[in-house]
């Protein structure tokens, strides 16, 4: 069905959950042999997940974690140049909307994990990512997590940065993916620390009302379903009442269903009436409150704006007025660039072949202008 193509290009497969490592279980049983207990450090965040650790042959790879305000552990993911001296700029990700982890083990075929260990590997920089709420070894779940929650969470993992002595957090680039994109400029909260950020990186992002967005993907949506234009014209008189409703006038959508039975048809998770795309609707009732054009028109560093070709998820003209906004402040400090690789985040054959558009390379277009842009920027 269509709607499972689009599930799939949303939410990369989740990753396999487990108990414990193969060293961890090795280490237990060698305990219950010599009569040693062994306990798990207060400091030490479990591994859930049965994948091997990142390794590079020149990076160090540091798995620490953050406690988010709620209590929760979140799993931090930090690289480094082995052989760094001195104090490096950070590469900070502020990551997409799905319940996905950032973590990006050798053998990854995920667009975004090609992208992490390529930018892990960079000489002059180090990566800091961080797994939200349930997702990878992090604690609590993500399902549902709200927005204001998950902010929080980077916002913790933001404020860490000054604790690694080989990262210099007066120099930290913004990476914002997808979700993220929008949200990059909400992450550094205190003047102070809007003062540590030397540029923001938006790869397919958004800067509209939240309402805005849903109407233009559902027109896209319908289209890429084969409806007619017409048809096409008829659905968005029903969608623009039902997000109204919901984004609007928030009323549940159990209620808004059952008033208006004409709607049900629309509504993209089916039976589902608590989630949208993996996550619970309160999240999207935050992020209608969000007035990303302000944030945006804030910010006074430079920015580099990628759009994919055949994104039809982020609209071309959001980072457009993205770029639009840091200018008015900074006069040719945002570029805005679109690239030719792949639609949204991911780059699926089957569904690429269904719609006639060109996959994305293994080294993809956004990540070399990343990669560029970075080594410009990295000592203005």
């Amino acid at each position: 069905m269509f709607w499972d193509d689009v599930r799939s290009l949303l939410h990369r497969p989740k990753q396999m959950s487990g108990a414990m490592t193969g060293a961890r279980q090795l280490s237990l049983f060698i305990a219950c042999l010599t009569g040693i207990a062994l306990t798990v450090s207060a400091d030490e965040l479990p591994r859930k997940t049965k994948m091997p650790r990142e390794s590079y042959s020149d990076v160090d790879v540091i798995y620490d974690f953050v406690t988010a305000p709620d209590g929760k552990r979140l799993r931090t993911i930090i690289t480094k140049p082995h052989d760094a001296t001195g104090k490096l700029p950070a590469i900070f990700v502020a990551g997409w909307l799905s319940c996905d982890s950032v973590e990006a083990p050798e053998g990854t075929k995920d667009t975004a994990g090609l992208a992490f260990r390529e930018l892990a590997q960079l000489r002059d920089f180090c990566l800091f990512r961080v797994d939200k709420e349930g997702v990878g070894d992090s604690e609590g779940g993500c399902a549902e997590n709200d927005f204001e929650s998950e902010l929080a969470g980077y916002r913790a993992a933001f404020r860490s940065l000054r604790k690694y002595d080989f990262i210099d957090p007066s120099k930290t680039y913004i990476l914002g993916i997808s979700n993220g994109g929008g949200f990059a400029p909400l992450v550094p909260e205190a003047d102070t620390e809007q003062s540590q950020v030397g540029g923001y990186i938006v790869v397919r992002g958004w800067v509209k009302t939240w309402f805005e967005h849903m109407l233009e993907i559902e027109r896209r949506r319908f289209a890429l379903m084969g409806k007619s234009p017409g048809e096409v014209n008829d659905r968005m008189k029903l969608a623009a009442t039902h997000y109204h409703d919901w984004l609007i006038k928030n009323k549940a959508i159990d209620v808004i269903l059952r008033d208006k039975a004409e709607l049900a048809e629309l509504w993209p998770e089916g039976k589902d009436h608590a989630h949208l795309y993996g996550r619970p609707l309160a999240f999207y009732l935050q992020l209608q409150k969000l007035n990303l054009a302000a944030a945006w028109a804030r910010v006074k560093v430079p920015a580099l704006i990628l759009h994919g070709q055949f994104d039809w998820i982020m609209t071309r003209e959001d980072h457009e007025l993205i770029a639009q906004y840091v200018n008015a402040n900074r006069p040719g400090g945002a570029f805005c660039r679109s690239s030719r690789d792949g639609t949204h985040l991911s780059a699926l054959p089957e569904f690429h072949r269904r719609l006639s558009w060109r996959g994305s390379s293994v080294r993809s277009q956004s990540c070399e202008a990343v990669v560029d842009w970075l080594n410009e920027h990295r000592d203005t």
